[in-house]
């Protein structure tokens, strides 16, 4: 899309609700119009043939279409109990890359089809997985891991993106609760599976879902291309003429198209930037150590270049026009804020757990499924609510607030002698309006845009939404790495105090000191004020997120259809 294009915004509600409308009656009603026109030349490759394929199907083909998304999200959830417990380091690596990862696959859902993007991060994942399974040292492992992210994360990109194809704006929040209602079935599915491959092979993990994910991902691929052949069989799309261009020629072009030197800017910014917080304890010289000052430099210089070079270049890595509504920067500010208060704490939730309750692995993994299963129950009333209101801004005004009292009380039962009932009540507080966020936010920038920009705008939310959790995950081991160590020499008793390092570093040591045990309990109350400074200052970060969502308009998405075909 090109950069000089600017966002028209209405002068106010009334207005905005007018030109939706009169915008919609042009849209293609099958009931009173059997004889659509064919999607407009200024649409997007990829959005236009979307629409071709939309226009040219039946309603059991759109039913099928959901039943193979539903398909490949199981095989994604399920297939998280092969993930190790990720190193900080890796951890942020590989949430930047997915967040870079957003606007490079919503380039391809638009330039080319939404068949072939979802083809292409369905290749990159199972290359990731079979890289897990074969590698023999960690920089294998940290390739794989950011192969495994961006390839799932694009899956789960295109899927949305198919979704916002395939529905009425009114109908969004049900659709998205209908593609995440696998969680509900697979969240305890984990634990039990996850044991069984460690006893026996753990890298049959992750190679059983390199053969499992090919296996349920190809039939959606062979069912959109069918409808795409089907819709240009029928007239409503033409064929992809060839572009006439060189082979280098079509270099510069994709490299232009996918602004390669802004993604390579943003990418090492963020990571040299970021990973320092969590590497400075480790260091012998901590911030004054010259690796950890010229990473910082080096990072904010990248970031730097980054906002000069989109200012300029022709096709911007995220165009400026779409950060001109600001119900799209409320709903990107608030998954940016909600993301870094959410991995302020969560990075350590299950060792936290195991040390202060007591819990054994199983037990804690089951407590930290209660986000997964509520979700995908509760994302459906919220769903219904949007469709029967019309408005999406009211559940969020309900719903931050819930989530900061969710923080704000594991702040208080975060020390031992508290029942871990108190714990589990405040995650499913947090999980009641954390899975509120997901569908809300979806719409919300959905309901600022058009049809041709919806890639693009979830694109966006996705950028926002990993940039955040990156920044939490450094928080998360700033906090951790700069607080537990002291917390531990100051606790712990005299006769250990010497062997506070291996006791640090090594879960399995914290574990072996029984409940009760002295040692035990200066440990419990490290991890206490460590786990207190994470949630103080996630609590805090929500506030930020309450200022977002007043930020956004209150549209009536009810009212906005811009969508066409048999649609849901």
């Amino acid at each position: 899309m090109r950069a000089n294009e600017t966002l028209t915004l209405a002068q106010n509600a009334a207005v905005e609700g007018e030109e939706r409308k009169s915008a919609d009656a042009e849209l293609y009603d099958e009931k009173t119009d059997p004889s659509p026109p064919t999607p407009t030349e200024e649409l997007q490759d990829g959005v236009r043939q979307a629409e071709a394929m939309t226009q040219s199907w039946n309603r059991a083909s759109l039913i099928t279409l959901y039943v193979f998304i539903t398909w490949n999200l199981s095989a994604y959830i399920t297939s998280e109990f092969a993930e190790h417990s990720l190193i900080p380091v890796i951890s942020i690596v590989a949430n930047v890359m997915s967040a870079c990862a957003y606007m490079v696959a919503a380039k391809v859902l638009n330039l080319w089809d939404r068949s072939w993007g979802y083809l292409g991060m369905l290749v990159l994942a199972t290359l990731g997985l079979i890289l897990s399974a074969a590698c023999q040292n960690i920089y294998t492992y940290c390739a794989a891991q950011v192969f495994y992210s961006v390839g799932f994360i694009g899956i789960i990109f295109a899927i949305d993106v198919l979704t916002a194809d395939t529905s009425h704006l009114k109908n969004r929040a049900l659709a998205y609760a209908f593609t995440a209602s696998p969680w509900a079935i697979t969240a305890y599915a984990g634990p039990p599976i996850s044991e069984r491959f460690y006893d026996s092979n753990w890298r049959w993990g992750y190679g059983a879902f390199a053969i499992i994910l090919p296996v349920v991902g190809l039939p959606m691929f062979a069912f959109l291309r069918y409808h795409r052949a089907q819709a240009v069989k029928k007239g409503f799309d033409t064929k992809r003429e060839a572009s006439g261009r060189t082979f280098l020629e079509s270099v510069a072009y994709y490299v232009v198209e996918f602004d390669v030197l802004g993604i390579f800017l943003l990418c090492a910014g963020l990571v040299l930037f970021l990973l320092p917080f969590s590497l400075a304890q480790s260091a012998a010289e901590t911030w004054r150590a010259p690796h950890i000052i010229a990473m910082l430099v080096i990072g904010i210089v990248c970031l730097i270049a980054f906002a000069v070079v989109e200012r300029f270049v022709p096709r911007p890595f995220i165009p400026a026009r779409l950060l001109s509504d600001r119900t799209v920067v409320g709903a990107c500010g608030l998954c940016f804020s909600w993301q870094i208060a959410y991995y302020c704490w969560a990075s350590y939730f299950s060792s936290f757990l195991q040390v202060v309750y007591g819990l054994s692995i199983s037990t804690s993994g089951y407590i930290g499924s209660i986000y997964d299963v509520i979700a995908a129950l509760w994302m459906f009333p919220i769903g219904y609510i949007i469709r029967r209101t019309g408005y999406f801004k009211p559940v969020l005004l309900v719903t931050v607030p819930l989530y900061i009292l969710g923080e704000g009380l594991m702040i208080h039962f975060r020390k031992p002698g508290y029942s871990i009932g108190w714990i589990v009540f405040t995650q499913i507080l947090i999980a009641f309006a954390g899975s509120s966020f997901t569908s809300v936010q979806q719409v919300a920038v959905l309901a600022a845009g058009k049809h041709n920009d919806a890639a693009a705008l979830l694109a966006l939310l996705g950028l926002f939404g990993y940039i955040g959790g990156a920044v939490g995950n450094s928080i998360s081991g700033a906090v951790w790495t700069h607080t537990l160590p002291q917390a531990l020499q100051a606790n712990l008793p005299e006769e250990v105090l010497p062997d506070w390092g291996s006791i640090y570093s090594d879960l399995e040591v914290q574990l072996s000191f029984p409940i009760g045990d002295p040692v035990r309990t200066a440990i419990q109350m490290a991890y206490a004020e460590a786990q207190s400074r994470m949630l103080i200052a996630g609590t805090a970060i929500m506030a930020l997120a309450l200022a977002f969502t007043l930020l956004m308009r209150n549209i009536k998405v009810s009212d906005i259809n811009n969508v066409k075909g048999v649609v849901l």
